[in-house]
């Protein structure tokens, strides 16, 4: 019989949830155990046609972990920062300039977060790719690859995966047809800029989400919920219906502050060799119209698009947009905006 003890893991103890009276984003919640039918997934994708049009974000429950299973992941993502000393996660820095997607470690202050002010960011993070075997690891983290590889493939097979069947169904497309450009085995490799973001809620409160009014919110924390979104190539494909997500990190609230925030994700990429085209044949893009960034014949492969946006964030000099606290860079022929 197969060995079922787990390698024994320090406990990541959440900090407590906010007190403040915070003005919270009144997000949609999604049920992902209905998406299980054609009769469930006829249901939802409404539901999720109408949130990510509406805020850009949901909340996904019942996505097949248990808090136990999720509390797991969390203490094996708190290794890197917790465990591994300092001077050992320095010698697997990523250059990520180099090969032109987030993996490995990146300290603190390394990337500007406003070019006029000349602020450096407070984050540090341990980016792993989808093949959890194709860079070493520290040492302290080795142990926990197979349930860290279990994890991937669960954010990809199970909570992905039917978000891009239910995204297909909302532009009237085949079920499988998103699906089909987001290999496991393919070549993409990890980014904010893909197709979708999965973030897994946790109690530190930071990002918010602009409103329709215009108005900034706070996104509320939910016990074992995950917070998804979608990014810039959903809006190629999409041809605008999805737009990115205007969203910012800030400060966590007053009673939070003396509190690190520990933040687990999956950025979901097409593979490399795709096209960032819209679904012409989409019959809901035929009747609204299409929204291009550019050509057709300019448009880039999603590895062109991966590299030209992960090289530069945090790097390049922005320059002021025509709005408010908005600045802008240009990739590939294509206006970039950041909301800082």
């Amino acid at each position: 019989m197969p060995n079922l003890t787990l390698p024994e893991c320090g406990r990541y103890i959440p900090p407590p949830a906010t007190k403040e009276d915070l003005e919270f984003a009144d997000l949609t919640i999604i049920d992902l155990s209905r998406a299980q039918t054609p009769e469930g997934r006829a249901e939802l994708y409404p539901q999720l046609r109408d949130a990510l049009r509406t805020h850009g974000f949901v909340y996904v429950i019942n996505h097949g972990y248990n808090q136990a299973q999720r509390d797991r992941i969390f203490d094996i993502a708190d290794v890197p920062f917790a465990v591994v000393p300092p001077d050992e996660m320095k010698t697997y820095t990523g250059d990520i300039e180099k090969i032109g997607y987030f993996v490995g470690f990146k300290g603190r202050q390394s990337w500007k977060v406003g070019t006029e002010n000349r602020i450096l960011d407070q984050i540090e993070h341990y980016g792993i790719d989808k093949d959890v075997t194709k860079r070493p690891h520290p040492q302290a983290l080795r142990p926990f690859l197979t349930e860290v590889d279990a994890f991937v493939r669960h954010n990809h097979f199970n909570v992905a995966h039917p978000i891009l069947r239910l995204i297909a169904l909302s532009l009237e497309l085949p079920e499988e047809t998103l699906v089909e450009k987001h290999n496991f085995d393919g070549t993409g490799e990890t980014g904010d800029f893909g197709s979708i973001t999965i973030l897994w809620s946790q109690p530190v409160g930071g990002l918010r989400i602009q409103a329709s009014d215009g108005r900034w919110k706070w996104v509320r924390h939910i016990d074992n919920a995950l917070v998804i979104n979608t990014g810039d190539m959903m809006g190629f494909f999409s041809g605008g219906y999805y737009k990115p997500t205007i969203h910012r990190v800030v400060q966590p609230p007053e009673d939070q502050r003396n509190y690190d925030p520990l933040g687990v994700f999956y950025f979901l990429m097409p593979d490399d060799n795709i096209r960032l085209l819209p679904y012409v044949e989409s019959p809901v893009l035929q009747s609204i119209g299409i929204q291009r960034r550019c050509l057709d014949e300019d448009a880039p492969l999603c590895a062109t698009w991966r590299k030209g946006r992960t090289t530069t964030y945090g790097k390049s000099d922005l320059k002021k947009g025509m709005n408010h606290n908005v600045e802008e860079e240009v990739i590939e022929g294509i206006v970039v905006k950041h909301y800082n």
